[in-house]
């Protein structure tokens, strides 16, 4: 099976088919750094990075770009609020972002090779601006540049709805300098405590939409095979990204296929900033193992909502538990990873994780059955090789078994283990009871196996 992707422009699934096979272009769109990210917003990074590592391995090669936006209305606003340059705020979370995702998984062949800021483009974006004016897409009013989006027959065509419908539906700024309700801001004025820099309409800024189409051609050309997002930017962002770089590059399309992740939803709604309903990766991934919060990303398809409970990230950590136990048990079989083909042909149905974790899950239920060591080794392959398409069950099983442990500590634990052991040997009962209750009370769960007794932290 060949890779197959739901493009929204085209409400399809289509056979994925690069411009250049040798050099396909993926572009995703990144945080605004003003604050630590919630969890849905590592969606899309979890689950294009699949992609990306997918493509890595069919094309030998990808440019993935994902970008950091740090210049943003509410960067403004708290650096204000601190009295400190907008750098600040901008360089704490950027960095704060790769390493939650990094704990995520979301590295190597998992990760853009190139992170574009948008200060970092700051001329591109004026050169843009000022080619759009110079065609006649754009107008300069009150020291605001606007795009004209009547001058763009083919906008809505992502979105699929008329301009009255998209704007009923949007947040849209009523200005008396703009000709028409709908046109968007390119450039606009900055007042001396803001940031600005320099341009033909006077000191400013750039809009939001801009920065997105000027990194993007910069660094991927005109014409991009994917560009990704959450499906709350398909209006107004991706739609004005579409307008602008199309007008700008005289016609040329500005991405061919359109990826769009599903909403996380917390308490019944979807998972907002505005609203407060959010869990922050930072706070997260100092909870929970990080795996089991991929995982959990992972679980269901990406362009459905997905539900964010406790409830998922035990049931994920529980099945990482099985996964681990299992390849624990196949310690001393030689075996380096090989990703199944169904695994394979699962993520090219259009990024069917579910599917692929059904099949680790089946794997991994054979591998347990499995008594031949060369039926193991095959499973304990494929189970590795699965895992490492999805970027799970890549560290040592006691990695994961004794995470957030000293090695004192686990000396201690498996101490008593043992002498639990040697108590039920001796029909100590009372003190092997006593033993276990006391380690059940510092969260350490036992487990009765072939090979003898396996303790775990719940």
């Amino acid at each position: 099976m060949s890779l197959r992707l739901y493009n929204s422009l085209t409400r399809q699934v289509e056979p994925f088919q690069p411009l250049d096979p040798a050099a396909p272009t993926m572009y995703v769109c990144g945080p605004t750094v003003y604050n630590y990210v919630h969890i849905g917003n590592a969606r899309g990074p979890v689950v294009f990075g699949v992609l990306a590592a997918l493509l890595r391995r069919r094309y030998g090669a990808l440019k993935y770009a994902r970008n950091i936006t740090d210049v943003d209305d509410k960067i403004n606003a708290a650096a204000l609020e601190q009295g400190v340059p907008i750098s600040a705020i901008t360089d704490r979370f950027a960095a704060a972002y790769r390493e939650d995702m990094a704990a995520l998984g979301v590295a190597g062949e998992f990760a853009p090779d190139i992170e574009p800021t948008a200060t970092g483009h700051i001329a591109q974006m004026v050169e843009m601006i000022q080619g759009l004016v110079d065609s006649g897409h754009a107008y300069a009013a009150e020291g605001h540049v606007l795009f004209a989006v009547a001058s763009f027959p083919g906008y809505g065509k992502l979105s699929r709805r008329d301009t009255e419908e998209m704007l009923a539906g949007a947040r849209v700024e009523v200005a008396p300098y703009k000709r028409d309700p709908g046109d968007f801001v390119l450039w606009k004025p900055s007042t001396p405590e803001l940031p600005g820099w320099d341009s033909p309409w006077g000191r400013g800024r750039p809009g939001w939409h801009i920065e997105c189409s000027a990194m993007a051609g910069t660094h991927l050309g005109r014409t991009i095979d994917i560009h990704a997002g959450g499906i709350d930017l398909q209006f107004p962002h991706h739609e004005n990204e579409i307008a602008q770089s199309e007008c700008a590059h005289g016609g040329a399309v500005f991405a061919r296929y359109w990826l769009h992740n599903g909403m996380l939803n917390l308490g019944g709604a979807k998972m907002s900033k505005s609203l407060g309903n959010i869990e922050k990766v930072h706070d997260l991934v100092r909870r929970h193992p990080p795996e089991a919060l991929r995982y959990a990303l992972l679980s269901a398809h990406y362009r459905q909502p997905l539900d964010w409970t406790d409830a998922l990230i035990e049931q994920s950590v529980r099945t990482l538990d099985r996964l681990y136990g299992t390849l624990r048990d196949l310690a001393a079989i030689e075996a380096a990873p090989a990703i199944p083909q169904a695994v394979e042909d699962a993520l090219d149905d259009d990024l069917n994780t579910p599917l692929a974790l059904a099949e680790i899950a089946r794997i991994a239920g054979e591998a347990r059955k499995a008594t031949d060591p060369s039926g193991q080794a095959r499973l304990k392959a494929e189970l590795l090789g699965a895992g490492l398409a999805l970027g799970l069950l890549q560290q040592a099983p006691e990695a994961w078994f004794n995470r957030g442990a000293s090695g004192d500590d686990d000396a201690r634990i498996q101490a008593l283990v043992d002498e639990r052991a040697a108590a039920k040997k001796a029909r100590d009962f009372a003190r092997a009871d006593a033993i276990r209750d006391q380690l059940a009370g510092e969260g350490i769960l036992l487990e009765d196996t072939p090979q003898g007794v396996r303790w775990k932290r719940a």
